[in-house]
């Protein structure tokens, strides 16, 4: 184990070929959280908010494989402003009653010296892009793995180009804490 619980990309390797690690593993929704921050105001106001619905699941091959999907509800988005909650859930942004979901399809998880590199898609709206992104795992005990990661996002890739009078910054921030317990 590395300092503060985090586990190396060495023993994610071992946790990855030990054959008890096979199969099909479950995201912890009470346990698990989605972000977003993005910067507004022309870079001076920092807005934070969550995604209040969170589901997933993984599955790890005998080969020490790993693939897996976590789902938000677009719908779900909260940062504490009503008005802002609906502005978000808009065709403007998310367009939430139309494409409910944003998915992160994980297609390969490649142990690093310090953690793991997650290679996959991102889906928001109807755009789907090739993600990559460096995370940090730690394993709690055998049926217990935890994920934790920063996903730097443009909006207007996936078409979330509303940015009245240039206020709003596109990059944004997708932080997740996904807890996967064994099946």
């Amino acid at each position: 184990m590395a300092p503060s619980g985090q586990t190396t990309g060495t023993a994610v390797q071992e946790l990855l070929r030990d054959p008890a690690s096979a199969g099909t593993w479950s995201l912890d929704a009470a346990r698990s959280t989605v972000g977003l921050r993005s910067k507004s105001v022309w870079g001076l106001v920092s807005v934070k908010g969550t995604f209040q619905q969170v589901s997933g699941s993984a599955t790890i091959s005998g080969a020490g494989e790993v693939s897996g999907t976590i789902t938000v509800a677009a719908a779900s988005v909260d940062t504490k402003n009503k008005k802002r909650d609906t502005h978000l859930r808009s065709a403007d942004f998310f367009e939430s009653e139309k494409y409910p979901d944003i998915t992160v399809q994980v297609n390969r998880i490649t142990p690093d010296g310090d953690g793991v590199t997650v290679a996959g898609t991102l889906t928001v709206r109807d755009q789907t892009r090739p993600v990559s992104f460096p995370a940090t795992v730690s394993a709690a005990s055998g049926s217990e793995v935890q994920l934790d990661a920063e996903l730097q996002v443009d909006r207007s890739d996936y078409g979330l180009t509303w940015n009245q009078l240039g206020m709003s910054s596109t990059h944004n921030t997708l932080t997740v804490h996904a807890v996967f317990t064994k099946a």
